[in-house]
């Protein structure tokens, strides 16, 4: 029997697990699975599921909330929420209706969606499936105990993108560490055609290091300021940094940078004053992050979260390219086998790293090609596409 599953999508294509649930959808079996695609946020994606034969439309509005570090920033954060799920009562009641005459099954694509569903849980006869993308650093706090175990409350099953979420996850939940649910990694699809370069890109000859992320403190995006200063310091300026996403400071930033944000300036017009805007290139939103790194000669991911993996990174290796990062799990960056991992960022030493690969570039490639054939294993599109759909038949037998 085919399963109709209808997946509703957290950032509407602006974000890593907006890629990752297209990429799946990519390869499911449709004689198995009959897939339909809800956005939350307006997505230039509808066309690339109209491309493929999947159905999607915008239902804009649907509330999110993730747990943040800070306990205030909750309190506002769960009270903008808890407004707009009061909100959208009226549609949300039409939304259960439809799901129980259209759909066996929905797949909520991040955990950020937990209170619609919440909400729709009481409503609705179909099962639910809940995508767990994120470390939340929050999970330590009330708030994110309170996410954890809603979560396990409302969803038949869970989906893990490494063992990394599934253990923050169960540690949350307290569940001992140990919760019931599969880790399926992000499909990535290796392109065996050299793609053509985003034209933004000069070919003139520098080193080009790519960064696939909108400014965030805890992704580190800041750091490049740092790395950046110390390869001036050294003389090394014949690097460029490629930066694909929005770069605008959040006004809560500690420091210069909050001060910045605070006067409407954005990462650019910062480097600009440290004298360092030669050596970075400025993309914003990017539609096709491969294209940039199809220009690139490595990928870094300055993260201050201890995790060395993800979607831009995943994309990266895929490309065949090698990543720079920080972190101690080596599944997918490993050192000087497919990257350089290190445990502590140290700008000084990220620099000579980036000199050293920029000096002899057989180094890059040969890690670049050892982290292809990783991914090309381990986030093998019709193996992981047949594991979700696994997932689902489960939920859907199990809720029967």
């Amino acid at each position: 029997m085919t399963l109709r599953v209808l997946c509703i999508d957290i950032e509407g294509g602006s974000g890593g697990s907006s890629r990752s649930l297209l990429e799946v959808l990519k390869a499911i079996d449709r004689g198995q699975v009959e897939p339909e695609v809800w956005f939350r946020r307006r997505s230039s994606f509808i066309d690339r599921y109209a491309a493929i034969g999947i159905a999607s439309r915008l239902e804009a509005g649907l509330p999110s909330f993730s747990t943040l570090r800070r306990f205030s920033r909750n309190l506002y954060a769960i009270a903008r929420a808890l407004y707009a799920l009061m909100r959208m009562r009226k549609r949300l009641t039409d939304i259960a209706d439809e799901i129980d005459k259209r759909f066996d099954l929905v797949h909520f694509n991040h955990e950020g969606l937990f209170l619609v569903a919440r909400w729709l849980r009481k409503r609705c006869r179909a099962p639910f499936v809940m995508h767990i993308r994120t470390m939340c650093w929050g999970y330590g706090s009330p708030f994110g105990r309170w996410q954890a175990r809603e979560i396990l409350r409302v969803a038949r099953e869970c989906v893990f993108i490494t063992e990394n979420e599934q253990s923050s996850f169960a540690h949350a939940a307290g569940q001992g560490g140990e919760v019931t649910g599969s880790v399926i990694y992000n499909v990535v699809q290796v392109v065996d055609q050299p793609l053509d370069a985003d034209p933004r890109i000069p070919s003139d000859g520098r080193f080009k290091v790519a960064v696939l992320s909108n400014f965030s403190w805890m992704r580190g995006i800041d750091r490049l300021l740092e790395i950046a200063q110390s390869l001036a310091h050294s003389g090394k300026t014949d690097i460029l940094f490629v930066v694909a996403g929005v770069m605008t400071l959040p006004r809560s930033l500690p420091g210069a940078l909050g001060a910045a944000g605070r006067c409407g300036l954005d990462l650019a017009s910062v480097a600009m004053e440290r004298g360092l805007a030669d050596m970075f290139l400025f993309l914003g939103h990017v539609d096709e992050p491969d294209r940039v790194l199809a220009g690139c000669d490595a990928l870094i991911k300055p993260t201050r979260e201890d995790n060395p993996w993800g979607r831009d990174i995943l994309e990266g290796l895929a490309a065949g390219l090698p990543v720079i990062t920080y972190g101690r799990y080596d599944q997918f960056v490993e050192n000087e086998v497919t990257g350089c991992l290190f445990s502590r960022f140290d700008a000084a030493e990220t620099a000579q790293t980036i000199a050293r690969l920029a000096a002899d570039r057989t180094i890059g490639q040969r890690l670049g090609a050892a982290g292809r054939d990783r991914v090309q294993s381990l986030c093998n599109g019709p193996a992981r596409a047949a594991d979700l759909v696994a997932v689902w038949r489960r939920a859907a037998a199990a809720h029967r």
